[in-house]
């Protein structure tokens, strides 16, 4: 059976499902656009800001039909940047990537993304005077955000100044979530890939080894379904959340049918 971290057996599969409080397939869905979100940022890392870019995205990616294989924290350095930037554009059909696209001395985004491609960075003179224009008060400091890898497309900011842009398979969007979201909004129905990625979700009260053997089967009888299993433990005990996600809505009602009964039956 195919397992989170790749081939294994079944019996292993279910001894880390148990030990890591999920079980997944792997690939999951081959035939969709996939996708990298990679969030730059030192203060991500140390936790001094929480990484919501991240989560966001990855709901409007999977609603939009694409499957996210990775969310990734980069630190402000332009060569760790270019390194995972460039790696990521290679194994994804879709990169998106928040951050760095301030004035500030590490905000560095935008340097990364050029030496990633081996491009330089020239100034886009129409989206400079833009800047100059709605900056007025600092219109040079403005127009240090109109300086963009050659050959990428600039993206407007519609809450604010500095332009997101896109170069070969990279977009490359603002930090702050107010801005970021405004402009992914701009640019979701060219990311569209396919169908939503259909759900199905509920909470057991149980704990998480007595239904991993189940999980397990089901992962193995409904190979186009992701089954993911989470654990928590409130005021009444310990609960289970159980996830079925699929690209194909017969597949996932399928899976459904066969895991509901088979844990009611469990249960009984």
């Amino acid at each position: 059976m195919p397992g989170c971290n790749g081939p294994t057996s079944s019996a292993a599969a279910g001894a880390s499902a148990a030990s890591n409080g999920r079980i997944c397939t792997k690939p999951y869905w081959p035939t969709m656009a996939s996708a990298a979100i990679l969030t730059i940022g030192n203060e991500l890392l140390s936790g001094d800001i929480e990484n919501t870019n991240g989560s966001w995205l990855a709901r409007r990616l999977e609603a939009a039909g694409v499957d996210v294989r990775l969310i990734a924290v980069v630190p402000d350095e332009i060569e760790e940047i270019a390194t995972t930037l460039r790696e990521q554009a290679d194994r994804a059909d879709l990169v998106v990537v928040t951050g760095g696209l301030g004035g500030t001395p590490d905000d560095v985004t935008r340097e990364a993304l050029a030496a990633a491609f081996g491009v330089e960075q020239i100034e886009y003179k129409e989206v400079a005077a833009d800047l100059r224009t709605r900056f007025r008060s600092d219109p040079e400091y403005a127009a240090r955000w109109a300086r963009l890898p050659a050959g990428s497309r600039s993206l407007a900011n519609p809450l604010g100044g500095a332009p997101g842009f896109v170069l070969e398979n990279v977009y490359v969007l603002p930090g702050l979530p107010a801005e970021m979201e405004a402009m992914y909004e701009t640019i979701e129905e060219e990311l569209r890939a396919g169908p939503p990625i259909g759900s199905w979700r509920r909470s057991y009260r149980t704990t998480e080894s007595q239904i991993v053997a189940i999980l397990t089967q089901a992962v193995e009888i409904h190979p186009q379904v992701r089954v993911g299993s989470y654990p928590s433990f409130g005021a009444h005990g310990p609960h289970v959340e159980v996830v079925l996600k699929s690209d194909d809505p017969d597949a996932l009602e399928a899976a459904v049918t066969w895991l509901t009964r088979a844990l009611e039956q469990g249960f009984g």
